[in-house]
């Protein structure tokens, strides 16, 4: 014989499903936590991601490590976090060519930037730097221009991979100055910059926070930031419009991710306390003395703005007829 159960049970047992399930992310986190980072360790991505992690693992009393997963232009950690299950404890390091960019270079992603991703973030604001070896024969940038008009496709220039956002500012950077350079492809940017350290490649165009030891140690030239203004890290380098060149511009980001899907309170919860640790005063003097100034915007800003940097690269990508990749 059927039995029935009482309505009153089963409202007794949905609400304490809803109070065990608002328990579990009010406990959040209750076990280590993973940033994934798809750049090589020493990138300016993975030295933000380290500070998060720290401050984190301070405040929460729970082991937040780092996990660096470069390769195939991001492609690799993308991926892995895409396919993460979405409950707080896999984030990832969200980076310009994985989420604006690689949708309009390669045919087929293995994830959807507009989908598979929850925005928490926006982390970091980076300043780009053009810089060259020391033994290139050029001290300025506008000497620079007119070595590369004279000897076309001679010089190079080295980026961690095809259609990254370094890449992408030298394409720009061709396309305004009339240049040709040969691109040369790294595994990463801490690999990249040391190919123009040691002479294999002449020029990139780099975040400051990777090379800005180099420049102050003389194993790199700096010849422009490529901002509005100077940066107080470099303040005898010129600015890009003060040279004559208004549009050459380019702003890099570091952000952090969670997989689609994973509650609403534990996002919030994250941004609250990333937002927290990057604007105190310490860590946003320590990582603005590196060139990369705090953000800490709110996941709608955050998801807003990808949506802006999206457009705009793709224009960028266009312009230039960069061949689509399998």
């Amino acid at each position: 014989m059927a039995r029935f159960v009482p309505a009153v049970t089963l409202v007794a047992a949905f609400l304490c499903c809803q109070v065990c399930a608002q328990g579990q992310s009010g406990n959040y986190p209750v076990r280590p936590i993973r940033i994934l980072v798809a750049q090589a360790a020493g990138s300016g991505t993975d030295i933000v991601a380290r500070v998060i992690a720290q401050k984190l693992s301070e405040a929460w009393g729970q082991q937040v490590v780092v996990d660096n997963r470069p390769g195939a232009n991001a492609l690799i950690g993308y991926e892995m976090g895409a396919k993460a299950k979405p409950d707080g404890y896999t984030l990832l390091m969200a980076v310009p060519s994985a989420l604006t960019i690689n949708q309009h270079i390669y045919r087929k992603l293995p994830y959807d930037p507009a989908k598979d991703f929850s925005p928490v973030t926006q982390a970091t604001s980076l300043t780009f730097v053009l810089v060259t070896n020391p033994s290139v024969p050029a001290r300025t940038l506008q000497e620079f221009v007119a070595l590369a008009k004279a000897r076309p496709s001679y010089l190079n220039y080295s980026s961690p991979g095809i259609g990254n956002l370094m890449h992408l500012s030298a394409v720009m950077f061709n396309m305004q100055t009339g240049t040709r350079m040969t691109h040369v492809p790294n595994k990463g940017e801490p690999a990249a910059a040391l190919d123009v350290m040691t002479g294999q490649v002449d020029m990139m165009i780099a975040t400051m926070p990777t090379v800005a030891p180099h420049i102050k140690s003389g194993k790199l030239r700096a010849l422009a930031v490529l901002s509005p203004q100077r940066s107080p890290i470099l303040p005898a380098v010129p600015a890009t419009p003060e040279l004559n060149y208004p549009r050459m511009l380019v702003t890099g980001w570091t952000g952090v991710l969670a997989p689609a899907g994973t509650p609403a309170d534990i996002i919030g919860k994250l941004q609250r306390e990333i937002a927290r640790h990057l604007l105190a005063p310490d860590v946003k003097d320590s990582l603005s003395s590196q060139g990369a100034d705090p953000v800490g915007s709110t996941p709608e800003e955050f998801a807003a703005f990808i949506k802006t940097e999206a457009a705009k690269w793709g224009g960028v990508v266009k312009s230039a007829g960069l061949t689509a990749q399998p």
